[in-house]
């Protein structure tokens, strides 16, 4: 074909909406035919039963959300802040779904299908409370507010069962994410993380600011000092954790945590109640002695 030729654009285009139609059939007639560029909105859909047909970055969710994995169907949008959407156009959606950080494509998804955005991390608000009020919003969004309910009392239910785990006097914790070799997110109040600790009785050593989202970012340095047990929350940026120093400033933090150092498999540090029991799960596991039941 020459150069310029609009028959490899309408091949592509033909490809998308033969892609778009078979993943709209392949999904449960009663599911409604939804799309999603926010991981935290996918999750809770995954978990309600009702997963949107189509996510953004859909590899990038499994390595950082881990689980509960996108069916193995569900259509890739391209980036979070530059969706394809041609391919989003091609699966006529009934709804788009997005969080307030992405406002700012409203104008062009609108042209496509209503946008709903559902918010989270909202400043000043109670973490925990606001996950089950967007938990609530999703069920009755996809006709099932029995769901939902369950969803959260199951969550709470699981929680409070993994706090009767715990030791009476566990070690203050300290829960961070390597952004690379020498600078990490720390997580306190405002995240899912804290509102999680909070449900179990778990003490945080991290007092000082966070962001929006629950978290600052740091260089080590500023955790020397801090008397705590360290959990590291993966994935780990491409090469930091063969390049860490044991002998560094790392290693001494290490070497002076209460306890082995923990290292939590990918957990979405900005997600609702599937992230929040996932990372309670996980971490009431590794705090049990070995020889718990």
């Amino acid at each position: 074909m020459f150069p310029g030729s609009p028959r490899p654009r309408r091949a592509l285009t033909w490809l998308a909406g033969l892609l778009a139609a078979l993943v709209a059939a392949a999904a449960p007639a009663d599911t409604p035919r939804l799309a999603t560029l926010d991981w935290t909105l996918a999750e809770t859909l995954v978990a309600l039963g009702t997963p949107p047909v189509a996510v953004a970055q859909v590899e990038a969710y499994h390595a950082w959300v881990g689980k509960p994995a996108l069916p193995a169907r569900t259509l890739n949008l391209g980036l979070r802040s530059q969706p394809n959407l041609e391919r989003l156009a091609s699966l006529a959606p009934e709804r788009i779904l997005i969080s307030p950080m992405f406002a700012n494509l409203t104008p062009r998804l609108a042209r496509i299908a209503p946008v709903v955005s559902l918010p989270l991390y909202s400043p000043g608000r109670d973490t925990w409370e606001e996950m089950r009020e967007l938990t609530r919003s999703l069920g009755r969004l996809v006709e099932r507010p029995e769901a939902a309910s369950r969803l959260i009392e199951e969550t709470e239910a699981r929680l409070d069962a993994l706090r009767r785990r715990l030791d009476d006097s566990p070690p203050p914790l300290l829960v961070v994410q390597f952004m690379d070799r020498r600078h990490v997110r720390v997580f306190g109040d405002n995240g899912l993380f804290q509102a999680v600790l909070d449900h179990l009785g778990l003490d945080n050593a991290w007092r000082g600011p966070t962001n929006a989202w629950g978290f600052s970012l740091v260089g080590i340095e500023a955790l020397a000092g801090l008397d705590a047990r360290l959990v590291v929350v993966e994935p780990y940026p491409a090469g930091v954790r063969e390049r860490l120093d044991d002998a560094g400033l790392w290693g001494h933090l290490v070497e002076v945590s209460r306890g082995a150092p923990i290292v939590l498999p990918p957990i979405w540090s900005f997600g609702a109640l599937p992230a929040a029991t996932r990372f309670a799960d996980r971490l009431v596991s590794a705090l049990e002695p070995d020889d718990a039941a």
